[in-house]
């Protein structure tokens, strides 16, 4: 897989002197040299069999490498979203596997604990099925506290822990209010379809959108239906149908905010590799 360039980056004698990231000449050296690695990945990216990367937005690298240049002490936001099923989570428990075995500063936040609290609902139709087949769109942008989250994020990015709310996944709709911890690393990586919402996109530094295949996103629904909610397949299949128009809807048109779209479908153990390039590019120095 991606062993060559980690071979070549750990065994090379070449190494770049680390930079002065107090003088503003020191981070333009590694933002040039960031750049340049990063390209080389995407390129070797191309060939695998199974990229992970689909598109790159033209202008994301050199964009990056200024903000890295002229806000250093602003902690980086990553945010990743895509529809339903269609990977995301996934990738980022395995992330967040990888990032803790590397010893790397992540901390990842779902925007799923920021769903608004809809009990009283619930409580009025009865079930969490029927409020969603009253026709009330429990996954449109005002079924979330974007308020909320925009102020945790914004404080993340300074460098405050924040307590995030809780949204319980049993079918109540109750939300929890700062029930969460969350330790603002050099890295936070917010994950959910909230993420590149109207009000919340811009204040990431990079913004990711993950897509999968509908055939492969709707086999994974019904098997997370089955095994982890206990759901009927009647019930799950009308469920799924809702998410395929709610995602069409709200979710598919943040897409073209995305710097990079990866592939939902990627190998795991191949991402893992990737994190570990990117984590050695950025501490190999003499």
């Amino acid at each position: 897989m991606i062993y060559p360039l980690l071979t070549k980056e750990l065994t090379s004698s070449d190494k770049l002197l680390k930079p002065d990231l107090s003088q503003k000449s020191g981070r333009e050296l590694l933002a040039f040299y960031l750049q340049t690695k990063i390209k080389q990945l995407i390129s070797f990216d191309k060939k695998y069999e199974r990229p992970v990367i689909i598109e790159v937005r033209p202008n994301f690298i050199s964009n990056f490498a200024k903000r890295l240049i002229n806000t250093p002490d602003k902690r980086l936001l990553i945010g990743i979203t895509g529809a339903s099923a269609s990977g995301k989570s996934t990738i980022c428990s395995q992330i967040q596997r990888i990032t803790q075995d590397l010893k790397m500063p992540v901390s990842i936040l779902s925007t799923d604990n920021y769903f608004k609290d809809i009990s009283v609902l619930i409580n009025k139709f009865g079930s969490f099925d029927n409020l969603r087949d009253s026709g009330y769109d429990i996954d449109s942008p005002d079924g979330f506290q974007l308020d909320v989250l925009y102020d945790d994020l914004e404080n993340l990015s300074l460098g405050n822990d924040i307590m995030s709310p809780k949204y319980l996944p049993n079918g109540t709709g109750v939300s929890v209010p700062k029930a969460v911890p969350v330790k603002a690393e050099k890295i936070t990586i917010i994950e959910g379809t909230a993420t590149l919402f109207e009000g919340i996109k811009d204040i990431f530094d990079i913004k990711i959108y993950v897509e999968a295949q509908d055939e492969l996103r709707k086999k994974r629904f019904m098997q997370r239906a089955s095994s982890e909610r206990n759901q009927d397949p009647e019930n799950a299949l009308k469920h799924w149908n809702y998410l395929i128009t709610t995602g069409e809807k709200y979710i598919l048109p943040t897409r073209k905010e995305a710097d990079i779209v990866i592939n939902g479908d990627a190998d795991l153990e191949y991402i893992s590799q990737i994190i570990e390039y990117l984590h050695v590019i950025t501490n190999s120095f003499q």
